[in-house]
């Protein structure tokens, strides 16, 4: 009897893989730390194979601690964040370390293309803007930078692509990755050959992946793979999604009057369209599996700015509980309920990964009488207004989506308290999906439609997807947050102009 299906997802902190029944019940979920390596300032990198053994180990895991046969796996699949870049030559080996999408070594580029007046030509073929860590800025900076490396590239992938690549040698990827990536035009699913044309990376269509459904077998489950991952050999293999796809189908996002908001590495916020947004190019836009497209806004401003506070500050560096609800993460949310709506002036900008216009991370408006409970509350509170301003951008338009209700995923939904913050700050219900990996279950209902377990992919999405909770706007409570948030705002510009100054160095002092 087939009767479970795994998903892997491999994020911008963890690669996870969660075993799940038919009817989206969670019944294992193992996690392994990503390595992020940092070779120089602005760069992000992981060891591709590392990430394998890691996903690997994970998928062994879950099948041993539930005491899984095998033969009951009815498919697997994969998710994992968008953009960046994999590598491979013609064997199917890495060419050079993945490069992770909070990568920022291609700026440069995106503002030649900007003042140049490229970047204005190439977003309307993409119908999403440019930004550094995308797969098709990276390219030219691969071009431009390490023409060898390009020599050797086979094929790129994308982080789920490669991991797939692992599993069963599949080179493909899917419409959600390849839109991500900026590489195609989103409207008709094919890569957009004027804008490589435009950028002069002609020399790279030949290694573009070929697109695919995301719930479509496309292989199984190789011997060398299974011998790594206690899979039976012969297992198929299903496409899968990127992460902020995989996440909407989780957590149930279906029609028009739903947001995803994925709380995480980045922030994620996305609304359902019927055709490609054009009043404004969004952060990022891809076609949805269930039809229809998503477009997103979000930046790297999200709950990994609490993780690095807990890590660097909290735990001096050493070893992190695995969940948001034990350890110092308890601890951390014992403190912001003590001052639940009671914000005090200060401010915090989660800009550790990079904020707008080059805008610093920092805490702003501490006085000497400030608690602990006090920070912790400005950090949370912080978060949300992040996700606040990628919200207004994408709510604006007038083709913008009007929703109702948001889906909320990500670290911050397991908290409670984090997710209430999120309803009274935004003013709008926040509904958490069940499950604690989104990404996996999202990938996982893709690979139970494949195999036809259920007869649609829509159907598979209704028998999965559920609602663990919801919480209610209470205006009153949320009343003394967003009356900080014009502040934020403006905080958020002076700092990206200040920061843009020139550094006159120690002879300033002395003139």
């Amino acid at each position: 009897m087939q009767d479970r299906v795994i998903g892997i997802d491999a994020g911008g902190t963890m690669t996870k893989a969660a075993l799940f029944d038919l009817t989206g019940q969670e019944l294992a979920c193992a996690r392994r730390k990503n390595v992020m390596a940092f070779p120089a300032p602005g760069w992000t990198e992981r060891d591709p194979d590392a990430m394998w053994a890691a996903a690997a180990a994970s998928v062994r895991e879950v099948l041993e601690r539930t005491a899984t046969d095998p033969g009951r796996i009815a498919a697997v699949s994969v998710a994992g964040y968008g953009s960046g870049l994999y590598l491979l030559d013609a064997e199917g080996a890495v060419v050079r370390p993945g490069i992770v999408s909070t990568d920022s070594r291609a700026a440069g580029i995106v503002a030649d293309w900007t003042a140049s007046g490229l970047a204005t030509m190439v977003e309307p073929l993409i119908q999403q803007r440019l930004w550094a860590g995308q797969s098709l800025v990276l390219l030219a900076w691969l071009q431009r930078h390490e023409p060898q490396t390009v020599a050797r590239t086979h094929k790129i992938s994308f982080c789920k692509d490669f991991l797939r690549t692992r599993l069963c040698g599949d080179l493909s990827t899917d419409p959600s990755d390849a839109g991500i990536a900026g590489l195609i035009d989103v409207t008709t699913g094919t890569y957009s050959r004027d804008a490589f044309r435009l950028l002069g990376l002609e020399g790279w269509l030949d290694k573009l992946p070929e697109i695919g459904p995301a719930d479509e077998v496309v292989g199984l489950v190789s011997q060398p793979a299974a011998a790594l991952t206690g899979l039976r050999a012969g297992t198929p293999v299903v496409r899968g999604a990127v992460d902020v796809t995989a996440a909407a189908l989780a957590s149930g996002l279906s029609r028009e009057d739903q947001m995803s908001v994925v709380a995480g590495t980045f922030s994620i916020n996305s609304t359902l369209h019927r055709t490609p947004r054009m009043s404004m190019s969004p952060f990022l836009q891809s076609a949805y599996p269930l039809g229809g497209y998503l477009a997103t806004e979000g930046a790297a401003t999200s709950a990994s700015n609490l993780e690095w506070l807990v890590k660097t500050l909290l735990a001096h560096g050493g070893t992190l509980p695995g969940d948001l609800a034990g350890g110092l993460y308890e601890v951390v949310n014992d403190a912001v309920l003590r001052r639940r709506g009671q914000p005090r002036d200060a401010l915090f900008f989660p800009f550790l990964f990079g904020g707008p216009d080059g805008a610093p991370a920092g805490l702003l408006g501490m006085t000497a009488d400030y608690s602990f409970d006090d920070i912790m509350l400005a950090v949370f509170e912080g978060i949300v207004f992040a996700h606040k301003v990628d919200i207004d951008r994408l709510l604006s338009g007038n083709d913008a989506a009007r929703p109702g209700v948001i889906r909320l995923a990500g670290g911050a939904s397991r908290s409670a308290i984090w997710s209430e913050m999120f309803a009274d700050i935004l003013g709008l219900p926040v509904e958490v999906p069940e499950g604690s990996e989104l990404g996996a279950l999202g990938v996982a209902i893709c690979a139970s439609s494949a195999v036809g377990a259920h007869g649609s992919l829509g159907e598979a999405v209704s028998a999965m997807a559920r609602t663990a909770r919801r919480h209610e706007v209470e205006h009153s409570r949320g009343a003394a947050h967003c009356a900080k948030y014009p502040r934020y705002r403006a905080m958020t510009e002076a700092m990206a102009s200040a920061w843009r100054l020139p550094s006159r160095g120690a002879e300033a002092f002395h003139a």
